[in-house]
């Protein structure tokens, strides 16, 4: 049985967005496909997940000069801790869904909130002494479905191509971490064509239908 996170950055639900339709399309062709896997949604809106600050950097600094994690503050012990906890979900997965909106060009803050908690050393790649790293998850299998009122994907020869920045993000973090079965679902140009977005989702869907064959 393989555990799959449904990891969605979006404040609405499949009734008023294209990327959470689209998600939601997907997952139902996945519990079909396989009935003995776990699919864990991880609603990044309703979670605590802790944002880099102070607190955090001064805690690793701290465990890295050899203090135990009792001897942290209780504010770097729960953040840190919270960190722990993600990561070690994260890592445990053997595969990922992330959906998302693209808001000025990229995804919402929240997704960059906790792609910077699953980005830890020892836990998702590692470090080597010559200053290289190498990353941890090759194993394991991601798609993205991304959604956008204007076209912006990578090779659609667009005005705005160059200005996506969500994919392109997730992209280098998946290679970062050693990730390199990464897919992705475009859902858009819904609002430059409206009239046409309805045929624009159904496209999308059927794409992950055929992902989901070999996911």
């Amino acid at each position: 049985m393989a555990t799959v996170l449904y990891i969605t950055a979006h404040p609405r639900d499949d009734e008023r967005s294209y990327s959470m339709t689209v998600g939601k399309e997907f997952v139902q062709a996945y519990r079909l496909a396989r009935p003995q896997d776990e699919v864990v949604h991880l609603d990044l809106y309703k979670m605590d997940i802790p944002h880099i600050d102070a607190d955090i950097l001064d805690g690793w600094d701290k465990l890295r000069t050899g203090m135990s994690f009792e001897q942290l503050t209780l504010a770097e012990q729960t953040k840190i801790g919270r960190i722990n906890e993600l990561v070690d979900q994260f890592v445990a997965a053997d595969k990922y869904i992330f959906v998302n909106p693209i808001w000025n060009y990229s995804y919402p803050p929240v997704m960059k909130a906790y792609l910077d908690t699953i980005c830890i050393a020892g836990k998702t790649f590692k470090y080597h002494p010559d200053g290289s790293r190498t990353g941890l998850l090759g194993d394991k299998k991601a798609v993205h479905i991304q959604a956008s009122g204007s076209v912006l994907s990578p090779g659609s020869n667009t005005i705005s191509e160059g200005f996506e920045m969500g994919h392109r993000h997730l992209n280098v973090i998946m290679d970062f971490v050693g990730l390199t079965d990464f897919q992705a679902v475009f859902v858009e140009g819904t609002a430059e064509h409206p009239e046409q977005a309805t045929q624009f989702k159904e496209e999308a869907i059927q794409k992950t239908h055929q992902i989901v064959e070999n996911f």
